[in-house]
């Protein structure tokens, strides 16, 4: 799982405009974070979102998919690709990265 640093750049670059946000190196690939929340990763130059029930049907009606860094279809992380072009424009990009933001809060694990 490779990530370019071009495309690492151009995702920041345009997720910024949208959110604060950081990055972290993660076996090869990049894990992407918004008030601390993992919502987003790259792998293969590829970027997804954290997904559940509520924004999952929002992709697969675009036609996109899971993210399978093993390519095993049976065991499909909870990051959904997205479309190349909503990441032209931070107005079509914002409302994709608030909603994975969102499905990251309600998934984190509470502090002890």
């Amino acid at each position: 799982m490779s990530v370019s640093p071009s495309y690492r750049d151009y995702v920041l670059d345009q997720l910024r405009q949208v959110t604060p946000v950081s990055s972290r190196a993660m076996f090869g690939g990049l894990m992407i974070y918004a008030e601390g929340f993992p919502f987003a990763l790259i792998a293969e130059d590829r970027l997804y979102f954290k997904v559940d029930e509520s924004n999952r049907p929002d992709f697969e009606a675009l036609g996109q998919g899971p993210f399978l860094p093993f390519g095993d279809t049976s065991k499909p992380m909870s990051y959904f690709e997205l479309p190349e072009e909503l990441l032209e424009e931070p107005e079509d990009l914002a409302p994709w990265v608030n909603a994975a933001i969102q499905v990251a809060r309600r998934k984190a694990k509470p502090k002890r």
